[in-house]
């Protein structure tokens, strides 16, 4: 199970640094889905904790109050140039420090989702593989780090495109990764998600 999770963590980086290499310097200055964060911002997040030792990474939580050590992180990396931030990304494919705890699923499960911040937000869509879909559906609504179980509280999260479902509810259907983001509190996502407790996911998303 840990090799697993560690394996498509890799498989996703390098997925991750396949499509960055072609981008240009609009794209990596053009906005994501998270919010204030370009597209290089988020590359700088993705990889701004792995070389982090406890000690750092008590440095950082200190400095960014908790809530903000992810800034922090990114603030770290903005003098490097895009260029520079793919080529770590590409040394640091197989996870290590934070993004590596619990067999690779931090990094998994965030890297995931914010491969499909900036691929929606570019327009250039993927079809994330259907075994590691399926994987990061099951790992995200217990995660508390990501804030799933409120948003689909009294759902049912039905995948249309892999075998996955989840809860028990009003249902909401569509595919995989579109409910995925939706979890994730990707407003941008509902429009292709129907069935009976979409309205319901939608108020929760603030869309």
């Amino acid at each position: 199970m840990t090799d697993t999770l560690m394996a498509m963590a890799s498989a996703e980086r390098a997925d991750l640094a396949d499509f960055l290499g072609t981008l240009t310097p609009q794209d990596w200055a053009a906005p994501s889905l998270c919010a204030r964060w370009s597209v290089k911002d988020v590359v700088a997040h993705v990889i701004s904790y792995e070389e982090l030792g406890t000690a750092g990474l008590l440095r950082r939580f200190a400095k960014g109050r908790i809530v903000r050590a992810n800034q922090v992180g990114v603030d770290e990396f903005a003098a490097l140039t895009p260029e520079q931030l793919l080529a770590f990304l590409r040394e640091h494919q197989t996870p290590r420090g934070l993004t590596a705890w619990f067999g690779g699923m931090i990094a998994l499960v965030d890297g995931t989702i914010h491969h499909q911040d900036i691929r929606r937000a570019l327009g250039r869509p993927r079809a994330v593989p259907a075994d590691r879909l399926t994987r990061v559906l099951g790992l995200v609504p217990g995660n508390p780090r990501i804030g799933a179980g409120r948003r689909i509280r009294g759902l049912r999260l039905r995948a249309t495109d892999v075998d996955w479902a989840h809860g028990r509810g009003p249902e909401v259907s569509g595919p995989g990764e579109a409910l995925l983001m939706a979890m994730a509190g990707r407003p941008a996502a509902l429009a292709e998600l129907g069935g009976p407790g979409r309205d319901t996911l939608a108020r929760r998303l603030g869309g």
